[in-house]
């Protein structure tokens, strides 16, 4: 049987403390491509894979500019959109 890991998924207070940015910065680099979507919790709640928010401190923390982070970005938001393995279910 394979094994799966669930990623937690941060709200934004725990994503503002992660990065050190405000909502509204956190926003505007989302509104840039330089910061992924956040994930819909239900109506009133969004949150971010921790692993998405890592690799983006990760590439800031190795000075990487703008537009690596933006490909970067893109590359997360396109691995959201692969289907999970349900083995043994």
């Amino acid at each position: 049987m394979a094994e799966h890991h669930i990623e937690p998924i941060l709200r934004r207070p725990r994503v503002e403390e992660a990065i050190g940015l405000s909502r509204s910065t956190i926003y505007l680099r989302v509104s840039q491509g330089l910061f992924t979507q956040p994930v819909s919790l239900g109506p009133r709640a969004v949150g971010w894979p921790a692993g998405e928010v890592s690799a983006i401190n990760a590439a800031r923390i190795a000075g990487k500019p703008d537009e690596e982070i933006r490909e970067l970005v893109a590359q997360l938001e396109a691995a959201r959109m692969t289907p999970v393995s349900r083995e043994g279910k």
